[in-house]
């Protein structure tokens, strides 16, 4: 890497080379080539946003996986496979037709965002839902009023999950507010409007591949930008919820332990075992009066002294039992 000139040796440099002291063949070469850079599409997300987008949606995509393998009873595995920024218009051309666009809102964000469920993610699922194997059609055809109502509120569902993932860097509340099956159709913001486009690449069942697209476009996110930049550096933290540590105490309360006794142990050979017999005495290793131990599931807690509660064996805690 070259050395960082400071302003004087800059100044100097200069001066030189006015004044014909130095020769502009002297002068370091420039080291590598010049990056393009259009002006007329400016990248209004930085590297560090785009990262915090693709881990938000990993999660998601985790969440996903699960819900959906639930939902429709069978193995369905969600992930991301990346992250870009483009304009608009260059999404939109992306997109196949027909598919299944649904516009929604990020209450309490601006404007509108787009997610598109593929033909190829979406006929599969719909055949599960509707008792068949999961299996695209042979030949690729438009929705039918059905499918698409099927279609807009697994969205509504998949939606509903995405503020799952959002809650640790600002809480959201998707909202579908419609759906389109012909992209062209489809022009919510401006074309030329950078959006952030997160793919997801679905599997549904053992071959049934598709596409979902998530385009947020910058005009939304922007009051979230500063979060999404330093969320992963410093993670907001909230003080507990004083209902929430109650109820959780409240129900952990309720878990049933098993408690035993450990009124002794005796080491005894297998022909001796054979021969006991109703009033035989075995010799324990604790003498009268010592300890007993408490066990706490398998898990030795508490000392304890026997005696009688009523007409009924019981015993009193005396201490925690050491490491206990």
């Amino acid at each position: 890497m070259a050395d960082v000139l400071s302003q004087a040796e800059i100044d100097a440099l200069l001066a030189a080379l006015a004044a014909g002291e130095v020769s502009e063949e002297d002068l370091p070469e420039e080291q590598g080539a010049p990056k393009r850079y259009d002006f007329r599409r400016p990248n209004k997300f930085s590297k560090e946003q785009l990262r915090t987008l693709q881990l938000l949606h990993e999660n998601w995509a985790r969440i996903l996986s699960g819900f959906l393998s639930g939902y429709l009873r069978s193995n369905v595995t969600v992930a991301v496979s990346g992250v870009d920024q483009l304009t608009f218009d260059d999404f939109i051309r992306s997109l196949p037709t027909p598919t299944l666009l649904a516009v929604f809102t990020l209450d309490p964000l601006p404007g509108a965002a787009v997610m598109e469920t593929n033909p190829s993610f979406l006929f599969p699922v719909i055949d599960l839902l509707f008792g068949g194997t999961g299996e695209m059609p042979d030949k690729l055809r438009e929705f039918t009023e059905i499918e698409i109502s099927v279609g807009q509120r697994l969205a509504e569902k998949l939606l509903e999950n995405l503020s799952f993932a959002w809650r640790d860097v600002f809480k959201v509340n998707p909202v579908v507010e419609g759906v389109e099956t012909n992209p062209r159709l489809q022009q919510i913001i401006s074309p030329s409007e950078v959006v952030a486009v997160i793919t997801l690449t679905t599997t549904v069942g053992a071959e049934s591949r598709g596409l979902i697209n998530l385009c947020f476009p910058h005009l939304t996110l922007e009051p979230v930008l500063s979060q999404l930049s330093r969320f992963y550096h410093m993670r907001p933290s909230e003080p507990p919820d004083a209902s929430a540590i109650q109820n959780l105490q409240y129900w952990l309360g309720k878990v049933p332990l098993d408690m035993t006794v450990l009124v002794g142990e005796s080491i005894l050979s297998v022909q001796e075992f054979l021969r006991l017999a109703e009033g035989d005495v075995v010799v324990l290793d604790r003498r009268f009066g010592e300890d007993l131990d408490v066990l706490v599931g398998q898990v030795k807690r508490y000392r304890a002294q026997p005696g009688l509660l009523g007409r009924r064996l019981a015993v009193q805690i005396t201490g925690l039992a050491e490491g206990g």
